[in-house]
């Protein structure tokens, strides 16, 4: 994967691309990770173009100051997708990245001939209300470490990390760090407090995009995580929050119930891979 930097509605948008066959596949990671998380999936794929950016405040993306609203991330997409003249592409997209990318197919149609969308976060309409007032956990997260083999280390044996894909973990911690500015080792590319604020934004009214959702002519695929959320949504992340009803507000939606948590494409990689070569074949 090559890194190129392009200019995304007043942001640098950090862009991951292999060259390769069209039509090109377009992955849209979840909040607090970075394009780069998609690498044991794009190994499965072949031949084909492959496209995964660092949405902003992720990655080696820039940081804009919160709050940052989530049809700021659709925007985005969708504002790379015209750049990048996408024309049919297969867009895959985990948690707010399956928001993203569902915002973005109805802003610029051309550019999605289907798509996958894993335990995406697109809660029972009624959930739109206002942000959370609660600061979210992931505010405290720890910021600083001195080297991303030491965070894979501490993470291994703890959950949800345990039940990750080997690739998967190293990746997302390699390249999940940046040098920290003082030269003290590294601080995470998406800082705490930009993940938090994204978190305790998803349920904000201007999170909806049911009406955007309407419009969305392509097909669509939903990977629903077997386990749905209980108790106070947005503590067990290992759930699925995604409305139950969520396929048949596509005009041509489908779901798949697969038997993992929330965090789909970091455990089951050749799973999600094989979903998008099947996408890939002949209709």
């Amino acid at each position: 994967m090559e890194l190129r930097t392009i200019s995304v509605n007043g942001a640098s948008v950090a862009l991951w691309e292999r060259a390769g066959l069209e039509p090109a596949i377009f992955l849209c990671h979840a909040t607090g990770f970075h394009g780069r998380c998609w690498d044991a999936i794009t190994g499965h794929i072949g031949a084909q173009r492959c496209i995964a950016p660092d949405l902003r405040g992720h990655g080696r993306s820039s940081k804009p100051d919160p709050p940052i609203p989530w049809r700021n991330f659709g925007n985005d997409v969708a504002d790379i997708a015209r750049q990048l003249d996408l024309r049919g592409a297969i867009g895959a997209g985990h948690s707010m990245g399956g928001h993203s990318l569902a915002l973005a197919a109805s802003v610029v149609p051309q550019a999605f001939s289907h798509l996958l969308l894993l335990d995406p976060v697109i809660m029972p309409e009624e959930a739109y209300t206002s942000p959370t007032e609660e600061p979210h956990f992931a505010r405290k997260r720890r910021n600083r470490w001195p080297s991303w083999q030491a965070m894979v280390e501490r993470f291994r044996s703890r959950s949800p990390f345990d039940r990750w894909n080997e690739q998967v973990l190293q990746n997302y911690c390699e390249y999940g760090l940046t040098p920290a500015p003082d030269g003290d080792g590294f601080v995470l590319a998406c800082p705490p407090e930009i993940e938090g604020a994204i978190y305790e934004y998803s349920r904000a009214r201007e999170s909806n995009i049911y009406p955007e959702i309407a419009r969305v002519q392509a097909p669509v695929t939903i990977v629903r995580a077997a386990r749905s959320a209980t108790g106070n949504p947005g503590t067990d992340m290992m759930a699925s929050l995604a409305a139950t009803d969520l396929a048949s507000r596509f005009t041509h939606g489908r779901e798949i119930v697969a038997e993992y948590s929330h965090f789909i494409p970091m455990e089951a990689p050749e799973y999600v891979a094989d979903l998008i070569l099947r996408l890939l074949e002949p209709a």
